[in-house]
């Protein structure tokens, strides 16, 4: 959680804001990967990257 904090920290301190929806994207690809892991969905998922 700490590491959340600081780069909350540093996107705010330095203006970076423009990188919020990359990181945003990054977690959600990376949530979707975790969830559907050992689902049947996993084949279509693997084929996109």
């Amino acid at each position: 959680m700490d590491f959340i904090k600081e780069l909350w920290m540093f996107l705010k301190v330095r203006k970076k804001f423009w990188l919020l929806p990359i990181l945003i994207i990054l977690v959600m690809f990376g949530g979707l990967i975790v969830m559907a892991k050992g689902s049947a969905v996993a084949p279509f998922i693997y084929t996109i990257f």
